[in-house]
């Protein structure tokens, strides 16, 4: 994966594109296939004998087929933006779904302010419609930008408020495929102040799974996800867990427990989440990451939903099974070189020997990744740990530094 502030050339952006809209490669698969191939070009190359190894025959997208896609953002304006990228969003970055492409409408920019995501029911209330609108537009003049998912009710009057101040709409489907229809028209004004975003094709209608993918980036863009309205069986709680699991502040508006619509939020609260029944409750909350926006510490786990499966078992996409294939070589030093890891005893082995790999200059985490051979959950984990003791630096774009 590229350096923070590198930036594709045609060709690259073309086989970026090509990869991750290839049969079953998703964001996990694709990040997965350039680890272990060393670029995206050579994972390309690799991916009908990999794909042959896990008894599979996959459909790889025809360079046809990808600079078509590309000819029609250009004529709607849109940008292509890869992760890595300066302009790439960096709380996105950091989330473990991070999708490797992003199609950007409007103002790209918006995109790394610090941002707010309001959710909830698509059937509203009036109070909670008046509340949402008051909450957006004092978040918008408090500095933040508002982030929500096109959808009617809640997302709508968030949108609506807070097109002067800058508001992100994330879609399910394609940037040309609103739903629901009606907010077309509202796309097109939170283009001028602000931006569309879309992992999805164009021309692509979404599907029921897809607006669940679609709500993990409305909580990987956002500091804090607010919850305003919602039953206790509804996405809107499917983005509090996303925000959740992704380390976010989650924040529930309480309601009447007469009211159905407010069973979520109530549920949420008495599980953790912040009460929020005023702006301030929610920029005061998220202060301390504003002076830190390149660092997401985890926030308290909330309890899930019984039954409700974790998000590592939901199957958002038909990731490609990948064979066990063995990481690049490490190098061959001899006892007492520079460079062989201190060992260490218990846990501070792993920790110490991926310390080790980290210098003064910024190396992205999937190349650390690629040179630890360990997973990047463990690596993930060790990072973070090393980060909390204050002896790596994350950068903007995700790399990571020794402190000096």
């Amino acid at each position: 994966m590229p350096m923070a502030g590198f930036a594709l050339d045609d060709r690259q952006r073309l086989d970026w594109l090509r990869l991750i809209r290839s049969e079953s490669v998703g964001p996990r698969t694709f990040r997965m296939l350039v680890n272990r191939c060393g670029g995206v070009a050579e994972a390309l190359d690799a991916l009908p004998d990999i794909a042959r190894q896990a008894g599979r025959t996959l459909r790889l997208c025809t360079a046809a087929e990808a600079e078509r896609e590309l000819e029609a953002l250009r004529r709607r304006g849109a940008h292509l933006i890869a992760l890595g990228e300066p302009v790439y969003p960096v709380p996105l970055q950091a989330i473990d779904s991070a999708p490797p492409l992003i199609a950007v409408e409007g103002d790209p920019g918006v995109l790394n302010r610090p941002c707010v995501a309001l959710v909830g029911s698509r059937n509203a209330s009036a109070a909670g419609l008046k509340f949402t609108a008051t909450l957006a537009r004092e978040l918008g003049e408090a500095g933040f930008v508002v982030v929500s998912g096109l959808a009617r009710g809640i997302d709508t009057a968030a949108h609506q408020a807070s097109l002067e101040s800058g508001t992100v709409a994330v879609l399910a489907g394609g940037l040309d495929e609103v739903s629901p229809p009606q907010n077309i028209a509202l796309l097109e004004r939170i283009r001028a102040r602000g931006a569309g975003v879309s992992e999805m094709p164009l021309g692509w209608v979404p599907r029921g799974r897809d607006f669940p993918r679609r709500n993990r980036l409305v909580s990987g863009l956002a500091l804090g996800t607010v919850v305003v309205e919602a039953a206790r069986k509804s996405g809107s709680l499917i983005t509090a867990r996303f925000a959740n699991e992704q380390g976010r502040q989650v924040f529930a508006v309480p309601g009447s427990p007469l009211d159905p619509r407010a069973e979520g939020g109530n549920h949420l609260i008495r599980e953790g989440a912040i009460l929020c029944a005023e702006t301030a409750h929610v920029v005061d909350a998220l202060a301390p990451m504003l002076r830190r926006p390149d660092l997401f510490r985890p926030a308290p786990m909330l309890a899930c939903e019984d039954g409700d499966p974790p998000r590592g078992r939901q199957a958002l996409w038909d990731e490609l099974d990948l064979p066990e294939v063995p990481p690049p070589p490490k190098a061959d030093l001899q006892d007492g070189e520079a460079g062989q890891p201190e060992a260490l005893p218990g846990d501070d082995a792993p920790r110490a020997s991926l310390l080790d790999l980290i210098g003064a200059t910024p190396l992205p985490l999937d190349d650390l990744v690629r040179a630890s051979g360990r997973s990047v959950r463990e690596v993930s984990r060790l990072v973070l740990e090393l980060e909390l003791e204050g002896v790596v630096q994350r950068h903007a774009g995700g790399a990571l530094s020794r402190r000096p």
